[in-house]
């Protein structure tokens, strides 16, 4: 299984996680011209921005390991971009999915909720 195969098949395993807990799913593999978000989701007036990463089970660090710092960056702004149209009493949360999978199969996933904030940096952007 290629390395585009194994992520669309964890993003998939993803939303459907969202779902299950009456997320509905806005959009899936969002764009902008800073980047990509895999899974944007909304329940109660909260936006869900969730980057999803899937490793084999012979990886040797966590998936979420690679949502560092400047991919957190890259994600922020994306939503900022997302957001621009949305109402002002809308909350947002930054959700990093781990997914494992051995032989081509999902054996195991972890959902670590509001994994970063927008505010872990200071408030510093030149986006527009």
């Amino acid at each position: 299984m290629d390395k585009s195969e194994t992520g669309r098949k964890g993003e998939s395993f993803c939303e459907e996680y969202y779902r299950k807990r009456g997320y509905e799913i806005k959009e899936r593999n969002y764009h902008s011209r800073y980047g990509e978000i895999d899974l944007i989701a909304e329940k109660d007036k909260t936006v869900v921005f969730v980057e999803v990463k899937t490793r084999d089970e012979k990886a040797l660090s966590r998936p979420a390991e690679a949502v560092n710092k400047s991919k957190q960056k890259k994600l922020i702004l994306t939503s900022f971009q997302y957001m621009e149209n949305l109402p002002f009493d809308i909350n947002c949360r930054f959700d990093v999915f781990e997914v494992w999978q051995k032989e081509g199969r999902i054996y195991r996933f972890n959902c670590i909720e509001a994994a970063f904030e927008a505010e872990d940096f200071s408030g510093r952007y030149d986006i527009f």
